[in-house]
């Protein structure tokens, strides 16, 4: 779901971020997530704490390895 973000939200970008085209995320409250791109930080995609904790399985167990 695409949402307006809300001013107070802590968004953290990787260390490994160059110069622009990057991805942020904020942590919600339900244990979900909000992610947006540094080049239109307007928006983001919002992710519930389900949602959320699959993608972050997947990652870690490399389904979106590039092989």
């Amino acid at each position: 779901m695409t949402v307006e973000l809300h001013p107070t939200l802590l968004f953290r970008t990787s260390a490994r971020c160059g110069s622009g085209g990057c991805v942020e995320v904020a942590p919600l409250p339900d244990g979900g997530a909000v992610v947006r791109g540094t080049k239109d930080r307007a928006v983001g995609i919002m992710f519930d704490g389900q949602e959320w904790a699959d993608f972050v399985a997947g990652v870690k167990n490399g389904e979106f390895d590039f092989r």
